[in-house]
């Protein structure tokens, strides 16, 4: 089987205060196909042990705070989804923007893609790179986020804007349009041309990761208008990816590291719970083992038919 991870920056499971949540409003009729008409918000699972079982979708409620007080932050956040190591309680704070030395070695040693690399399988970023993206890093200009450095410390190759022009990769804010704004000759697609790209590299591998986090910038902003725009692309990026998909053999999870756009009432993160939406093969298997983002990397791993499962935090 293949696991197509869709993890989206910011995004957690609010409340139905349609002064608050964008999601009760934003254009995402196929999302909310798949939850038999209802939006994306807390109420769903509310009572129901955090789950929510429907015809061809599960949703869980998976805990962000990881047992350490304060708001979730991206740094640790993410490395904890991709290590299944809790690198909040490692540094005992939560960390936002890029990893720390601490954050890097957990990642080096513990990385889902290097796990997934030695155990012999396909693995890959489906977010292509810019060359002054490395010029950046290379003069400490800027470092790689938790999810670069991920899939680095596999040896893994990162996708470049030749990828993006073969059709081969996704572009952070799905169309390629924020590319065409800075000056970069490429051919924007629509989001629905984007998923099904996403969903042909799944057949050719065990595990892709796609990374969009234009909602977490949005819900800094307290922009609706920018929320509702990024909420209605990636519900038209999943339903690129649901009509081309073969999900007798792919489970599809979108996933986030922190809640922020579904309350805009506030500029901060929040400690709601994330949505982990499994469609396909496996979402029953995947349900049960998702409890928080540390259960994360074990649990597909365990898909995959990856030894070692778990590891200590």
């Amino acid at each position: 089987m293949s696991i197509l991870m869709l993890f989206i920056d910011g995004l957690g499971l609010g409340t139905d205060d349609l002064g608050k949540n964008p999601l009760i409003t934003a254009p995402m009729p196929h999302l909310r196909r798949l939850l038999g008409g209802a939006p994306l918000t807390r109420s769903i699972v509310a009572g129901r042990g955090g789950l929510h079982e429907g015809d061809t979708a599960t949703l869980v409620a998976v805990d962000s705070c990881l047992g350490v007080p304060g708001l979730p932050q991206s740094a640790t956040g993410q490395t904890t989804m991709l290590s299944g190591v809790n690198a909040a309680a490692a540094l005992g704070r939560h960390l936002s923007g890029l990893p720390t030395p601490t954050l890097v070695d957990i990642l080096r040693r513990h990385s889902l893609f290097k796990r997934l690399v030695e155990a012999g399988r396909r693995a890959t970023f489906a977010n292509p790179f810019t060359a002054e993206y490395f010029e950046a890093v290379n003069n400490g200009r800027w470092r790689h986020s938790a999810t670069t450095t991920a899939v680095l410390s596999a040896g893994l190759p990162l996708r470049m804007l030749e990828d993006l022009h073969a059709g081969r990769a996704v572009f952070h804010d799905v169309t390629g349009e924020t590319l065409r704004e800075r000056g970069y000759d490429v051919t924007t697609v629509t989001p629905e041309e984007a998923g099904r790209r996403l969903a042909r590299l799944a057949r050719e591998h065990d595990f892709v990761l796609f990374e969009h986090f234009l909602t977490d910038k949005a819900g800094h902003a307290q922009d609706w208008d920018a929320a509702r725009h990024w909420l209605g692309v990636l519900d038209a990026l999943l339903g690129g990816v649901l009509a081309e998909a073969d999900l007798d053999r792919t489970l599809v999870m979108l996933i986030s590291d922190h809640g922020n756009v579904e309350d805009l009432s506030v500029r901060t993160h929040t400690q709601n719970p994330v949505p982990a939406l499994l469609i396909g093969r496996g979402r029953a298997q995947a349900a049960a083992n998702l409890a928080s983002l540390v259960d994360v990397t074990p649990a597909i791993l365990a898909l995959l038919g990856v030894e070692g499962g778990t590891v200590g935090g």
